[in-house]
């Protein structure tokens, strides 16, 4: 299993929304090769999401985080794998920030829990 699907997965396992892979390669600026994007309505429910990513990560993946950061506010997490960065918003800073649109050139992958319509 690849690790942004691993991450992706982590993500809907806690009920993440929106979730959203960026495929960052082709685009010489960026600070990595992937985003992995996802939200949540609750601080809460983004440190459940963030925990999972690290523990999967590291599970199925054999990834140490690097370093992580916002963890402390549960606004907008951000976990460092060197190629991959996940960002675990917020629903309302995620809305706020628009990561997709400031990457639009980026390929782009949804996932979807089996439950989303």
């Amino acid at each position: 299993m690849k690790e942004i699907d691993i991450i992706a997965e982590a993500m809907l396992d806690k009920k993440a929304k929106n979730v959203c892979a960026l495929d960052l390669t082709k685009i010489g600026a960026a600070i990595a090769d992937h985003f992995v994007i996802c939200n949540a309505d609750s601080t809460t429910a983004v440190a459940a999401i963030s925990d999972n990513i690290e523990d999967m990560m590291w599970e199925k993946g054999n990834r140490k985080l690097r370093r992580m950061q916002g963890k402390e506010n549960g606004f907008w997490v951000i976990l460092d794998y060197d190629d991959i960065v996940v960002h675990v918003f917020l629903t309302e800073y995620r809305n706020f920030y628009r990561l997709e649109d400031l990457w639009a050139d980026a390929i782009r992958k949804d996932y979807k829990d089996e439950y989303d319509d």
